[in-house]
């Protein structure tokens, strides 16, 4: 028996020419594709504006995806962690984070299966890279979470499993899929890094710009060198000039992220430090309670004691800019930040 076609796999000219074999007709072509990834469509039966004969036809020699929802976990406080398992058996985590006080749903995507950086405090460092993620299989994972909830995502943070920029071409297409396809503006985009300064100014000389939040962690390179292996290929003073050259193009503020680890980056000479690297930058800080995770690093790394997390944000407030303290989402199912590892 033919192995069935994965339409989420076929990029939009792929689809046409796919679809025309069958029905040439340009509107009925883009009600399709309106279906898979405006209204999240899980079977051709729903398609009721398609006329039948070409369902039927769609129903024997394709399916819409081939990705398979593994595990789901639901928080507590209303977070939804998805375990995926892609076609060569490999699996990857998505996350969904809803909030009581606001409109906005926010799917935290992953972009590489496990990660080669290495951060101490991350749990996909600790699990090591395996391969990168194609277009279609980061854009599946908004997808699975709309089919699976029945709710639009409004916004898409890459900040799951991986390094986008190291995996920089299919995370950018996946962004123009995002962007065009889901119609999810470019402003509600944000793309994580720890610091790949070469492609950061890549970025920034797209067509399509994300917002960018840069994992800091660190504002001296001794400290950071320990937490970060990043640090010993592009270092502080690298990023600066990329950051630099991101926020002069583009206008944008971007956010820096701060995990806080008990006595050893929360200290008041730390904060001070930390001030002093940004001084010149127009960026917020969002600082982030350092989530226990297994790491077989020789750093003690502890949760920071509530008064050094409050003394770090009145320092930092006090140059001026503007600091939040990341609310804590889905951590009793190792849903929160730096929790991700793809176990089952």
């Amino acid at each position: 028996m033919e192995e069935k076609i994965v339409l989420t796999k076929l990029n939009e000219n792929e689809l046409y020419d796919f679809v025309s074999k069958y029905d040439d007709k340009k509107f009925r072509i883009n009600q399709i594709i309106n279906w898979i990834y405006n209204k999240s469509a899980s079977g051709f039966d729903c398609m009721t504006d398609v006329k039948k004969e070409l369902r039927e036809k769609l129903k024997e020699i394709s399916i819409i995806t081939d990705v398979k929802i593994k595990t789901k976990q639901v928080s507590k406080d209303g977070t939804i962690k998805y375990l995926l398992e892609y076609s060569d058996g490999n699996v990857a985590e998505c996350v969904l984070m809803r909030f009581d006080n606001r409109g906005n749903l926010t799917a935290c995507v992953s972009s590489q299966i496990g990660c080669p950086m290495g951060c101490v405090f991350c749990a996909t460092g600790q699990r090591g890279f395996i391969r990168n993620m194609l277009p279609y299989e980061i854009v599946e994972q908004i997808l699975t979470i709309q089919r699976d909830t029945k709710l639009k995502v409004t916004n898409v943070v890459f900040m799951g499993q991986g390094e986008p920029l190291n995996n920089f071409e299919n995370v950018y297409k996946a962004i123009e899929i995002i962007n065009s396809k889901l119609q999810i503006g470019i402003r509600r985009i944000t793309v994580s890094t720890c610091g790949i300064a070469p492609k950061i100014k890549e970025l920034t000389n797209k067509p399509l710009i994300p917002t960018l939040a840069i994992s800091l962690h660190a504002p001296n390179t001794l400290l950071r060198k320990q937490i970060m292996p990043v640090e010993n290929k592009y270092n502080l003073s690298e990023l600066k000039e990329a950051l630099k050259y991101y926020i002069e193009k583009t206008g944008k503020r971007i956010t820096l992220e701060y995990v806080l680890i008990g006595k050893l980056n929360d200290t008041k000479e730390i904060a001070l430090e930390l001030i002093s690297y940004m001084k010149d930058l127009k960026c917020n800080v969002n600082l982030i309670p350092y989530n226990p995770v297994l790491s077989d690093c020789d750093i003690k790394l502890n949760k920071p004691d509530k008064k050094d997390i409050m003394l770090f944000k009145y320092l930092i407030e006090s140059s001026g800019k503007k600091v939040t303290i990341r609310l804590e989402r889905g951590a009793d199912i190792d849903a929160a930040c730096g929790q991700l590892s793809g176990k089952s």
